[in-house]
């Protein structure tokens, strides 16, 4: 690029000199030796006529701020009374919710700032600008947002199945995901403690519970726990590639009690959707990004963002395969909007029965993970004696639901 500069500033002083059929080589010239177009060649021959020095030392005039630090200081006040949206979300409500606010009076230290201009900087505002106006803001309030507590374990990879997110749907209530959520707030450094949460994809029954850190003893209290209260016969559960779940210790609580086990792919939260969805819902929301890390602290973690979240949850749509025809699948849509106490209520006895305790246990559809050559020769060897992929058993006899508590997130 430095060198097109300079080629550009050789030509400058020709082309400033030269007539018209002169120009006109010129820029031959120097649309052949920089490939540039015919336009932009002619614009920065122009450009570079009058400017004083090379081109790295100019300095670029920035671009005045179009909304005023008023507008700026108010948008964030919204933002945050509105749930901290983001900016495609927050560009479609401000009118609704910025009047809102003006007329119950709850814009608290920054009502001051509030005038007609910047109610109208506001509303022209788009969500792109939002989003860039906000950036700063947002990365001072969580600068731990990208940290990651998840370590992959490398061993027993090849001996779990892989459930992507291109496999069949899960149609089988008591099919979990977990995964753990870590309260570090800025720093990985220390102990600090972890949100357990475990979803049902099919019914929306989450559960989630405060575990002092990821060692199997209390992962291992958190998965009693959920056994125990989960409404439905577990029927299977799926997790990332962290440590946590991956070790012998967790794989051998689950084959004592029968039930069968995938995993996803690594660095791929879609194939974990669902419980990744509930991690922001819930625990985020109502625990946000703070550090947490002692009793006191483990005990208002557990209060804030509740146990079982299921007939207090609003309404949720699962969109189902109808086709193409919009008029059946409205109507399908309308049918299946239901909360996860109404999808317990109406789960079939075909879809809840757990495997068999005598037999191997049964896993859903889905794709195999890749594994080395001596682990592919190994399992068709012994295909006969390793689990299948196949579908629950039809015909079981019906559902028995578990009774259990649901402890309220305190307001």
């Amino acid at each position: 690029m430095a060198s097109r500069r300079d080629v550009t500033k050789k030509f400058a002083r020709e082309y400033a000199k030269a007539d018209r059929a002169e120009k006109s080589r010129i820029l031959d010239a120097l649309v052949a030796s920089t490939g540039w177009t015919r336009d932009h060649a002619r614009r920065a021959i122009r450009a570079a006529a009058t400017r004083k020095g090379a081109a790295r030392d100019q300095q670029r005039k920035p671009r005045p701020r179009k909304y005023s630090y008023d507008a700026l200081i108010v948008l964030q006040e919204v933002w945050r009374l509105a749930g901290q949206p983001s900016g495609k979300y927050l560009a479609v409500v401000m009118e609704d919710t910025l009047c809102r606010l003006v007329r119950d009076r709850e814009l608290g230290k920054v009502a001051d700032r509030v005038s007609d201009t910047v109610i109208d900087e506001l509303r022209s505002m788009s969500a792109a600008t939002i989003d860039r106006y906000l950036k700063p803001h947002k990365a001072a309030g969580y600068p731990a947002a990208g940290l990651s507590s998840t370590r992959p374990s490398h061993i027993l990879r090849s001996s779990i199945p892989l459930r992507t997110a291109t496999d069949d749907p899960i149609t089988v209530p008591g099919f979990l995901e977990l995964d753990t959520v870590a309260h570090c707030g800025h720093t990985l450094k220390g102990e600090f403690l972890r949100t357990l949460s475990a979803t049902d994809p099919v019914t929306g029954w989450t559960m989630l519970r405060s575990i002092r850190n990821n060692a199997f003893v209390h992962v291992h209290a958190g998965l009693e726990w959920i056994a125990k209260l989960a409404p439905l016969p577990i029927a299977g559960m799926d997790f990332d590639n962290g440590s946590e779940f991956m070790n012998w210790s967790v794989i051998a609580w689950c084959d004592d009690h029968h039930i069968p086990i995938t995993r996803g792919r690594p660095y791929h939260h879609n194939d974990n959707a669902h419980i990744e969805q509930r991690n922001g819902d819930w625990v985020r929301r109502h625990a946000f990004r703070y550090r947490y890390e002692t009793d006191d602290a483990e005990l208002d973690l557990s209060t804030s963002s509740g146990t079982c979240h299921g007939p207090q949850e609003p309404p949720a749509l699962r969109q189902p395969s109808t086709g193409p025809d919009p008029q059946r699948l409205q109507e399908a849509c309308l049918r299946q909007t239901q909360n996860p106490y109404q999808r317990l209520d109406t789960a079939t006895p075909s879809d809840t029965t757990p495997p068999e305790p005598d037999s191997p246990p049964k896993l859903p559809t889905c794709s195999t993970s890749p594994a080395s050559p001596a682990a592919s020769t190994t399992s068709s060897n012994n295909s006969s004696t390793s689990p299948k992929h196949a579908p629950f058993a039809p015909d079981p006899p019906p559902p028995t639901i578990r009774t259990f508590q649901v402890r309220h997130a305190s307001t």
